[in-house]
């Protein structure tokens, strides 16, 4: 399974756009960590939230994610599209040999986190933490694909999902 595999896969599941990626061009940034902290109402909820006991911090998962080589984004406008390409791909990838593949989404499993409830988490086999929370600045890192992101003016308009597989 290689790069443009990938990709044409992700499209063929569904995804509005793929774009292949060097790791070194995904852009770190531990200030994400305070826009969770200070901008997010599921800070200290989520079972995927940078504020579980024992979460890494920005910096950790950097060095974590400095060690792929490569990997696809994933945007659509449904979240739950962006994350099932992400595990599928993330699947399929492992099932070719890439066994450290690891998909990164903002969880759409439940329609409200077991996490809000004071709940386990109800699939944490596939419960992943989204860019943001892991310290990748997600804006800088999609406009270098010129993939469309801006913050929302209103609740009327169309989000932007971004979902990644990183392949070893």
């Amino acid at each position: 399974m290689d790069a443009q595999q990938v990709a044409a896969r992700a499209l063929e599941l569904g995804a509005d756009d793929a774009v292949i990626f060097r790791v070194d061009q995904i852009i770190f940034d531990p200030r994400t960590l305070l826009k969770c902290m200070f901008g997010c109402a599921d800070w200290g909820q989520g079972h995927t939230c940078p504020s579980k006991p024992g979460s890494l911090k920005p910096w950790e998962y950097q060095r974590i994610f400095e060690r792929y080589s490569w990997g696809c984004i994933i945007h659509s406008t449904s979240k739950k599209i962006s994350q099932d390409v992400s595990f599928t791909l993330e699947r399929e990838a492992f099932l070719a040999g890439h066994h450290f593949a690891f998909s990164l989404s903002d969880c759409a499993i439940c329609g409200e986190c077991a996490g809000f409830k004071a709940r386990p988490c109800v699939d944490p086999r596939r419960a992943r933490p989204a860019f943001h929370s892991v310290g990748i600045d997600v804006f800088a890192t999609v406009r270098q694909f010129n993939l469309p992101l801006y913050p929302l003016k209103s609740e009327t308009e169309t989000q932007n999902w971004y979902s990644a597989v990183f392949v070893a």
